[in-house]
C-alpha cells in the first residue's frame, strides 16, 4: 500500500513521467492529472491472486458483526424497554450501515482521485484531508493518528471483553458440572494459552476458515437459544415499552458496540478480488447489515421477554446450568468467540506493526512480531482479569471508541471530502452529517457516563 512519499506512475500512461502523492495539492490538480490518462480503477492494480472473495469478504463481515454483541441484546432491550428497543435497534442499524457505507465511498472515491489500489480507514482519513480544503490540510496527520488510535483501542479493548466472554462460559459449565470452585480468573488465564496461538495468525485469507467455523458455531448456538426462548410462555405484560431514561444511554452503547464492526470494513474491502461488489444492491456491506440487524432484533426482544430484569451480560449465561443442551450452546459460543479473536487481534495489530516496523532490523521483523503480539495478548489478559464483568465493559467500550470510530470519523470525512459544492441539493449531506456527530457525541457522554457510573458501583457494593 502507498504512502505519502511512493512515487506511483500513471496507468497506461503514454509518457515516463512520474509523480508523487504530494504532488495533489488540491482537488482541481487531481482532476487534471487524472485527465493525462485513462480513467483508473483501484479494482484493476489489486492482487487478484491472493486477495479474498466476495463470500470471504461476507463471512469475515458477517462474523465481525456477530460476536459477544448479539448476546448482549437482551440486555440492551432491559435498558431500553420492548418498544424502544425494537424501534431504536432498526434506526441504529440503518445509521451504522449507512455510516460504513458513506466511509467506504469516500475511500474508494479518493482512491482513484490520488491513484492507488487501496487506503485504509486511517489512511482515507488523512488524505481526504490532505487534498481537501485549504485550511483543514494541516489537520490530516491528526486525522491519521486519531483514526489509528481509536482503532487501537477499540479492538484491543474489545479483545479484552471476548476474553472475558470466553472465560465466564466455561467457568459456568466446568464449575457447575463438576463442582469445581475455581475463580473465572483462572480460566482467563487458561484461555490466554490458545489466544497466545490465534493471534499469530497475520492474513486476512488464513483466517476465512476460522470466521466460517465461527459463524457455523453461532448459527447452532442461536438455534439453541430460541429453543430455550420459546419453550415456556413469552411474558410482555410487566415488561416496560421505553425504560427509564437513566437506562437509555446504556442501551444506545450496548447497541453500538454490538452492531459496528467498522475496524474490519476497511481490511475486508481492500483485500477483495471485486472491490465494486462491496457497496451496492445487494452488495457485501447490504447483505451483512440486513442479516445483522434482523438477528439483533429479534434475539434482543425474545430474550428480554424472556429472562426480563434478570438477562445478564450473554443471554447464553441466563440458560439453565447442567442441562447438555445449555452446556452445549455456551461452549459453542465460547469457542466460535475464540475464533474470532484472531480476526479482532488483527486489526489493531497491522495498524501498530505499520507504525513501528521501521524501528526494528527486517531480519528480525518475524521475531519481533511474535514478541509483541504474544506481550499485548499478556495485557490483554491481564486488563480481562481486572475487569472479568461483561456489562459495564461492553457499555462503555461502546460508549467510547464505537461511538467515535463507527459514527463521528465517517460523518466528518464525508463532509471534508465533499466540501464546499458536493453537499447535494441545499447541503442536506452537510445536515445530515451534523446530526450524526452530534449523536455519536451525545452516545459517548451519556453512554461512558452511565458504564463508568455502574462499574464503581459495582466494585463499591
Amino acid at each position: 500500500m502507498a504512502d505519502s512519499t511512493t512515487s506511483i506512475p500513471t496507468s497506461k500512461e503514454k509518457s515516463n513521467s512520474v509523480f508523487t502523492l504530494n504532488d495533489f495539492n488540491s482537488r482541481t490538480q487531481l482532476t487534471e492529472k487524472a485527465q493525462l490518462g485513462d480513467e483508473y480503477n483501484p479494482a484493476d492494480h489489486r492482487d487478484q491472486v491472493n486477495g479474498q472473495t466476495t463470500g470471504g469478504a461476507l463471512a469475515h463481515l458477517l462474523k465481525s458483526s456477530l460476536g459477544t454483541g448479539i448476546l448482549a441484546m437482551p440486555m440492551a432491550f432491559y435498558n431500553g424497554g420492548l418498544l424502544f428497543g425494537m424501534i431504536a435497534t432498526l434506526v441504529v442499524g440503518f445509521l451504522c450501515t449507512h455510516c460504513v457505507q458513506i466511509l467506504v465511498k469516500t475511500s474508494q472515491d479518493i482512491c482513484k482521485e490520488i491513484r492507488v489500489p487501496a487506503l485504509s480507514y486511517a489512511e482515507t482519513a488523512e488524505k481526504v484531508f490532505e487534498n481537501g480544503p485549504k485550511r483543514l490540510r494541516s489537520w490530516s496527520n491528526f486525522a491519521k493518528q486519531f483514526v489509528d488510535g481509536g482503532l487501537m483501542g477499540t479492538y484491543f479493548a474489545a479483545a479484552c471483553v471476548y476474553m472475558v466472554f470466553i472465560a465466564t462460559s466455561f467457568h459456568d459449565v466446568i464449575n457447575y458440572d463438576t463442582g469445581l470452585k475455581w475463580d473465572v480468573r483462572i480460566y482467563i488465564a487458561i484461555i490466554v494459552i490458545p489466544c497466545l496461538l490465534i493471534g499469530q495468525i497475520r492474513n486476512l485469507k488464513w483466517l476465512v476458515p476460522f470466521s466460517a467455523m465461527a459463524n457455523i458455531f453461532i448459527v447452532v448456538t442461536f438455534v439453541i437459544v430460541l429453543y430455550y426462548l420459546f419453550s415456556e410462555p413469552l411474558v410482555f405484560e410487566d415488561k416496560p415499552l421505553i425504560a427509564k431514561a437513566s437506562q437509555l444511554p446504556l442501551y444506545f452503547a450496548t447497541v453500538i458496540f454490538a452492531m459496528e464492526g467498522i475496524g474490519v470494513v476497511m481490511p475486508v474491502e481492500n483485500t477483495m478480488k471485486n472491490p465494486q461488489r462491496f457497496l451496492g444492491c445487494p452488495g457485501v456491506l447490504n447483505t451483512a447489515m440486513i442479516v445483522v440487524v434482523s438477528l439483533y432484533a429479534v434475539i434482543g426482544f425474545l430474550g428480554y421477554a424472556r429472562y426480563g430484569s434478570d438477562v445478564l451480560g450473554s443471554i447464553t449465561l441466563n440458560l439453565k446450568e447442567g442441562v447438555p443442551l445449555a452446556d452445549t450452546a455456551k461452549l459453542l459460543m465460547a469457542v466460535a468467540i475464540l475464533f474470532t479473536y484472531g480476526l479482532q487481534f488483527y486489526i489493531p495489530n497491522e495498524i501498530l506493526w505499520k507504525k513501528i516496523s521501521h524501528k526494528f532490523n527486517e531480519q528480525h521483523h518475524n521475531r519481533t512480531q511474535i514478541l509483541l503480539r504474544t506481550g499485548i495478548i499478556l495485557i490483554s489478559g491481564g486488563v480481562a482479569a481486572a475487569i472479568p464483568n461483561l456489562e459495564p465493559f461492553i457499555s462503555l467500550v461502546g460508549a467510547i471508541f464505537f461511538s467515535l470510530l463507527g459514527i463521528f470519523a465517517p460523518s466528518v470525512c464525508e463532509t471534508v471530502y465533499l466540501w464546499p459544492d458536493r453537499l447535494g441539493w441545499c447541503k442536506w449531506k452537510l445536515y445530515k452529517n451534523i446530526f450524526l456527530a452530534a449523536f455519536s457525541i451525545c452516545a459517548l457522554i451519556a453512554g461512558s457516563t452511565a458504564s463508568i457510573h455502574e462499574i464503581i458501583k459495582m466494585y463499591t457494593e
